[in-house]
């Protein structure tokens, strides 16, 4: 791993992305740089100036909040192992991290909402497919609209990073013309004999990176030293982090950062927009990263198959198709743990 890539900070910058949508380029040139140093520094930060609306962060919220309100039997209509897309609710305990702990969260996944008589559907292509929407009032119109949002905010974060990677501005958007994108709403309910202690464990995101809005206080993200630093909230700001994909992508530069979340008391959500690049994209490292080390740690990897790969081996329906044989690795799949700073500090605690 580069050693230079992560500092020892000891809280995330916070980077005004303000400029990424001005029509002057030196102004969106110079929020480049910010997102560069940010990402080198610590893959992971903060983006205020971002277009997403207040309405929408409420919204999407409080949806959520009816949501997981209702009867488990209710919420289980619409269970994610029913889903050929992998979209749908997600009970606790079903997903699994490398550490082998089950955690005391459920979830509802949602994506691209593509139809069946889409060609890549059809095809069976894993992770695209049609949404299961929940008959809750508003809820897809609430949820699809932030969804929507936030994909801006992430190609306009694409469009920022090509420039701070000295590529054409627009380089990544012949990889995003249908990526399995998918927006999670979790919930940590309520624990009151919980203690503040580790909870979801540490693990870096199998995409490009992720844009996340949080609720509540717990998130922890590893520094370069391998120390846990608290990742709390602000107001109306977003947490965006470094993914396996942009560290294959930069060849090490940019390190996919491993982050976990704290076992607290309160009860609290957290909405992570995992941003991927599309399915079949094959990611090595650009040719600026393309160093003899780089290369042979970052051989070709297809963006879908490490998804598919990654998520078959965290959630507990697929591990069970695995086993029965309905599904199968594609070749050349890592381990759960294989990318950023937990791959470097294995052990850490």
């Amino acid at each position: 791993m580069n050693s230079s890539s992560h500092t020892s900070f000891d809280r995330l910058p916070i980077v005004d992305v303000s400029g990424l949508f001005s029509s002057d380029l030196d102004q969106r040139l110079a929020t480049a740089r910010e997102l560069d140093r940010a990402a080198r520094d610590a893959g992971f930060f903060y983006v205020t100036g971002h277009q997403v609306t207040r309405a929408q962060q409420a919204a999407l919220i409080d949806q959520a909040q009816r949501f997981f309100a209702a009867p488990d039997d209710w919420k289980m209509r619409y269970y994610i192992g029913q889903s050929r897309a992998h979209r749908g609710y997600v009970p606790e305990g079903e997903e699994v991290f490398a550490s082998g702990k089950r955690d005391r969260k459920e979830a509802f996944d949602t994506g691209r909402d593509l139809p069946a008589d889409d060609p890549d559907v059809q095809a069976g292509t894993p992770m695209l497919g049609p949404n299961q929407w929940p008959d809750q009032p508003g809820f897809r119109e609430d949820i699809g609209s932030y969804y929507q949002a936030a994909i801006e905010l992430g190609r306009a974060l694409f469009r920022g990073f090509s420039l701070a990677l000295g590529l054409p501005e627009t380089h990544f958007d012949a990889f995003l013309s249908k990526p399995p994108s998918q927006l999670r709403l979790i919930h940590y309910p309520l624990d009151a004999s919980a203690e503040d202690r580790p909870g979801i464990g540490a693990h870096t995101d199998y995409e490009c990176f992720t844009i996340l809005l949080p609720t509540a206080p717990g998130l922890e993200v590893m520094n370069g030293d391998g120390k846990w630093i608290d990742a709390p909230p602000i107001d109306n700001a977003f947490v965006v982090n470094i993914g396996d994909m942009l560290e294959v992508w930069t060849g090490g530069t940019y390190v996919a950062t491993s982050h976990r979340v704290r076992k607290v008391k309160q009860e609290r959500y957290s909405f992570p927009l995992f941003f991927a690049c599309d399915y079949h994209t094959v990611v090595e490292p650009l040719p600026q990263f393309a160093t003899p080390e780089a290369l042979a740690k970052y051989p070709p990897v297809s963006a879908g198959d490490h998804l598919f790969a990654q998520t078959a081996q965290s959630f507990t329906y697929l591990k069970e198709r695995l086993a029965r044989g309905e599904l199968v690795l594609p070749d050349g799949s890592k381990d759960l743990a294989s990318f950023g700073q937990q791959a470097r500090y294995a052990g850490i605690a």
